[in-house]
């Protein structure tokens, strides 16, 4: 089953990035049982999804204004206390709707945005808009990386959504927990250095646990023409698709 954008080859990166704001607008959509899923990039590790039982946020950050144009949350999930990733005066900005987070996070919310937030260490389980949801392992394995994402700290997330999951991996290395993933329909990766994974790393993850789609994302300066030849050098058969995270002027 194939969203209904398609892959971009290589050759094609160029036309996503000018074509860029208007597929922003569009979203890119993936079916699912019960409706479909709609997912919008907002900015670097910033995304909408609009899902058949309501819009999630994940990481936002930036302002209120890049969300003026999208559906208000039903959830909002956060991964970790990164400026890039958790930003009070967006979160005061956006509706009073429940949160999920990681332990670190949730102790630096006010204390009316504390008493909505369920928190989420790694390994747990909880169900929200009728979908499940996974808190994975999101951390730095890298001898001179360890201290941007410590191990038990941070958290990606899974979600299953009708009959798909979707990973939402986080800030992480390509760790045990990352390549042991399994029946992940639509995956979300971080590429950047000194934070994350090298393009090469992130496509060995990919080899190992195979995705149908990946979307690069948090992969500032970036090189995802090479990324997309090593996934498809390493036979996962996972299609790559380049999404519009960054304007012209990042």
């Amino acid at each position: 089953m194939t969203p209904m954008r398609t892959a971009l080859t290589p050759a094609a990166l160029t036309l996503a990035i000018l074509a860029g704001p208007a597929l922003a607008q569009d979203g890119f959509r993936h079916a699912v049982e019960g409706g479909e899923v709609v997912i919008h990039p907002v900015d670097h590790a910033s995304m909408v999804l609009e899902t058949p039982s309501g819009v999630i946020h994940v990481d936002p950050v930036g302002g209120a204004d890049l969300y003026a144009d999208l559906p208000a949350p039903d959830l909002i999930l956060i991964t970790h206390e990164h400026g890039d990733h958790y930003d009070q005066p967006t979160l005061d900005a956006l509706a009073a709707v429940p949160i999920i987070a990681n332990p670190a996070v949730a102790g630096m919310l006010p204390a009316a945005m504390a008493e909505r937030t369920t928190v989420m260490e790694n390994g747990d389980r909880a169900q929200a808009l009728e979908i499940a949801i996974e808190a994975v392992p999101a951390y730095n394995i890298t001898e001179d990386r360890l201290n941007f994402h410590p191990q038990g700290r941070d958290n990606g997330y899974v979600l299953t959504i009708g009959d798909r999951r979707f990973l939402i991996a986080g800030d992480t290395e390509d760790t045990p927990e990352l390549r042991a993933l399994e029946d992940i329909h639509v995956a979300f990766l971080p590429m950047n250095l000194p934070y994350t994974m090298t393009v090469g790393q992130a496509a060995e993850a990919v080899t190992a646990f195979a995705p149908d789609f990946v979307y690069p994302y948090h992969h500032r300066d970036s090189d995802l023409e090479e990324f997309t030849r090593l996934v498809a050098e390493g036979g996962s058969g996972a299609q790559v698709v380049i999404a519009p995270w960054y304007d012209d002027a990042d």
